[in-house]
């Protein structure tokens, strides 16, 4: 029975080890794609794309949904210095993210096949871009104006600058984030998609020493 402990302990150790170091590294790259930002036509001027949530769903399938939350938190907590939104902005990127990452890493855990990844993914595109538009208009417009002081007609201005279909508040929603959010899910899908094969026996490995 000791020798059975002793064992159980090692490998309960390993696991801790080897959950910790996925996340400092998904983390890491995380956060220097978060700082490769792309801005994208017709598009309101603050919303730029970048792929960092491709290493956090990753890290989401290979170690678990919590574990997805997890990186996206920290990637977020860690771009906080170089913030110009005075951390909306990066509260805004940490709810849409782990809305993603943990609705996609939820449906993988229990579908852990190629096919389960690409119904996670696509499952995770529909939540995003269903939860995020309430979550913009209740919540990411108003602290814009409380906290910076920037208010919802001037956003609004600025986007109509490069669409003319935004014209009010909910136009911004319908026609600034949502396609938006719609873009971010399919392109980072796709990417995750694409390097999904050659990593899948990684991602089943870290996930067989951690569960």
């Amino acid at each position: 029975m000791s020798e059975i402990s002793t064992k159980n302990t090692v490998s309960a150790r390993r696991a801790v080890i080897t959950k910790i170091t996925c996340t400092a590294v998904m983390t890491a790259l995380a956060v220097v794609l978060m700082y490769l930002e792309i801005p994208l036509p017709f598009m309101p001027p603050f919303l730029k794309f970048d792929f960092s949530e491709v290493p956090v769903l990753v890290g989401s399938f290979a170690l678990g949904p919590i574990y997805g939350v997890i990186i996206e938190l920290l990637k977020n907590l860690i771009h906080l210095p170089a913030t110009g939104t005075m951390g909306i902005g990066e509260a805004s990127n940490f709810l849409t993210g782990s809305i993603y990452v943990f609705t996609a890493g939820s449906i993988y855990k229990k579908i852990r096949t190629r096919k389960g990844a690409v119904i996670a993914m696509a499952v995770a595109t529909g939540a995003l871009c269903l939860l995020a538009c309430p979550l913009n208009f209740f919540v990411t417009l108003p602290l814009y104006g409380s906290v910076l002081n920037f208010s919802t007609e001037a956003i609004i201005g600025m986007s109509n600058a490069v669409n003319p279909l935004i014209t009010s508040k909910l136009s911004l929603i319908l026609w600034g984030f949502l396609p938006f959010n719609l873009f971010k899910g399919i392109v980072v899908s796709f990417i995750t998609f694409w390097v999904y094969k050659p990593i899948s026996n990684l991602i089943g490995k870290i996930y067989n020493k951690t569960h």
